[in-house]
């Protein structure tokens, strides 16, 4: 099955509306010819700490339940790619910066890696950013968010096992009974 990424993140901005994060917005308006070949980051965004800690707090965002999670998903390769091929290098600092500042906090409150903390000390992590607890965790955590939910969404977990892929959806029925509805539809 061919899943047109770039069509995907152009159906995720309308989610984010005017707050998108500038690099998922770049994503989404790049044409054929703009593309960034598929492949290993272009540069390395993370140092191998923030990655482990970026890898481990995506799965809190999107954790694994009856459907794969954000790791399976290739969410912390997309993430890095996008940031290290799509993003203006300030637009790094926000994320960069946020995994610094829950390492630190990780640091002091659980005297534990925060990527080695139990999920339910990273839950409290994010959770502390999202409030702004955490210097720079609003700022941080929203656009992390995005790009969780931008890399599992265009993703082919994503689309074909989160939802259901119909690439031409059945016959309008106007009386279809909402208890037989299942998954939402994407195409």
């Amino acid at each position: 099955m061919n899943i047109d990424r770039r069509a995907a993140l152009t159906g995720v901005l309308a989610l984010f509306g005017a707050g998108v994060f500038a690099p998922i917005a770049r994503a989404a308006q790049m044409t054929a010819t703009q593309m960034i070949p598929e492949g290993p980051p272009s540069v390395a965004v993370f140092t191998p700490a923030q990655r482990a800690l970026m890898t481990a707090l995506s799965e809190r965002v999107i954790p694994t339940t009856d459907t794969p999670g954000a790791i399976a998903a290739g969410v912390p390769a997309f993430i890095e790619k996008l940031l290290a091929d799509w993003a203006m290098p300030e637009d790094r600092v926000p994320i960069v910066a946020g995994l610094d500042a829950i390492e630190a906090r990780s640091q002091q409150d659980y005297k534990v890696a925060a990527a080695k903390a139990t999920p339910a000390q990273q839950d409290a992590l994010l959770t502390l950013a999202m409030n702004g607890q955490i210097a720079g965790g609003k700022t941080f955590f929203e656009a992390f968010r995005q790009l969780v939910i931008t890399g599992y969404y265009t993703s082919e977990i994503g689309i074909t096992q989160e939802r259901e892929y119909l690439p031409v959806p059945g016959e309008y029925n106007g009386a279809f009974p909402y208890a037989q509805v299942n998954k939402v539809y994407s195409a």
